[in-house]
């Protein structure tokens, strides 16, 4: 393999990097205290899918103002882009595929290990299955003082065979070439110890997770106004779900359990705010052509702000596969929204069940129906799960509080005095409690 990247970088792909192999380390058990560009360490966040930019919106800037200069890296598109100059960060596009794809997966890796080299960063944080191995091993190749990967969920919980091993397999490689695994979830760090995705010692977990929390002043109770544009009747019965149409979030138990909503419920409306997803775990058109032809499901496409569409909602429904931590859980949870969603983990980190809302199994339309009808027959009850809902939300996810923490942990990687360090944009002393390694 050496000798393949050898010639790559003698036919000009890679000027000079290969002259620099000398350099690469391969230990990855502690971080390398830094004591350059106190004021200003350069962070790279790695994520497979431009798509995948959604969820870092409100964390890029946080983590830039407090102090940190960042670059992201994903598979070109124009939500990098767009995402890249809302947040005030450096955007590089190297393309990189979700499937298995070796040429495509060197080539890739060799195109990181080059930004890096480049770049030199104090610290890196890869997530996703395929950014989060090639770019560990290119940060861990390039001796980046300090190596994150973020693991935002297990994609192997929903795969089988070889492809679950292959999963399995780079997730612990990934982690090997990491000094610390940051877990979404307190659920999602027990699967991944059960896993032996990564020792004890190496899976930490901020306060109770969740990689941005949730702006409670824009996602607050209030009227709906969206009814007419939506089609809604003022007294319909709201039933929502909010994110990507695929199966691994359960929409086809979340079509399945509507009809027979419906039956129960005649003036029911399913509102899904999302879109179809071309990925492994796409809709077939069987079911895309029936949700876009039943006289009740609502669909609205991809909604870049969708804090006035909790609103119209009696309930929120997701019932997924598996989960890191479901922000849009948490946006219901703040809107005064009960949610009904899953034991899987990550979404049953969401929930405190019976009190903001309702836990049932993955994969059984039946429990989706009875749970729904039970909230929409109880509008009393629906109101204490959402008054509890918004004060569980406040009281452990407000947004500055869960990224203050995530700054302070990673100034505390780099070197344990430089998170105390005074800035014009200080942490939040509350929120930075105390962090499970």
């Amino acid at each position: 393999m050496f000798n393949r990247c050898k010639k790559i970088a003698d036919a000009g792909f890679l000027p000079t990097f290969w002259s620099v192999r000398n350099r690469f380390s391969f230990r990855a058990d502690r971080p390398v205290p830094i004591s350059h560009a106190v004021q200003s360490p350069h962070m790279v966040v790695g994520i497979t899918s431009a798509q995948t930019c959604l969820v870092l919106r409100g964390r890029l800037r946080a983590l830039r103002e407090a102090g940190f200069r960042i670059t992201l890296v994903s598979d070109p598109g124009e939500l990098l882009t767009c995402t890249a100059a809302q947040e005030g960060v450096d955007a590089v596009a190297i393309p990189m595929r979700r499937e298995i794809a070796p040429i495509a997966d060197l080539v890739a890796l060799l195109r990181l290990c080059w930004l890096l080299y480049r770049l030199k960063p104090d610290l890196t944080e890869f997530s996703t299955p395929k950014a989060g191995l090639l770019g560990s091993i290119a940060a861990m190749l390039c001796r980046v003082p300090a190596r994150v990967y973020f693991l935002r969920g297990l994609k192997l919980e929903t795969c089988t065979g070889i492809k679950r091993r292959i999963l399995l397999a780079s997730g612990k490689l990934a982690s090997a070439c990491c000094h610390s695994v940051l877990c979404n979830s307190e659920s999602l760090r027990d699967q991944a110890l059960a896993l032996g995705v990564a020792p004890e010692s190496k899976l930490c977990l901020l306060g109770g997770g969740s990689s941005n929390g949730v702006d409670v002043d824009r996602f607050h109770p209030g009227p709906g106004s969206l009814h007419n544009r939506l089609g809604l009747p003022l007294d319909a019965h709201v039933v929502g779900f909010v994110g990507r149409l695929t199966r691994d979030k359960g929409v086809p138990e979340l079509i399945e359990a509507f009809d027979a909503i419906l039956a129960a419920r005649p003036n029911a409306h399913l509102l899904l705010v999302g879109w179809f997803d071309a990925s492994e775990d796409a809709l077939d058109f069987a079911l895309r052509a029936r949700i876009e032809s039943h006289p009740r499901i609502h669909r609205t496409g991809y909604v870049a702000d969708t804090a006035l569409y909790y609103r119209v909602m009696d309930v929120m429904v997701l019932p997924t596969w598996r989960e890191g931590f479901p922000n849009v859980v948490l946006e219901a949870a703040a809107t005064g929204i009960p949610v009904v969603t899953t034991l899987a983990t990550g979404s049953r980190d969401a929930v405190v069940p019976e009190v903001t809302g309702l836990l049932i199994p993955p994969g059984y339309p039946v429990a989706i129906r009875e749970s729904v009808l039970q909230l929409l027959s109880n509008p009393e009850r629906r109101r204490r799960m959402g008054l509890a809902a918004r004060a569980w939300v406040l009281d452990h996810y407000v947004d500055a509080h869960v990224l203050g923490r995530t700054a302070h942990y990673y100034m505390g990687l780099l070197n344990p005095n430089l998170a105390k360090t005074t800035r014009s944009n200080p942490i939040p002393a509350e929120s930075v409690p105390a962090t499970i390694c």
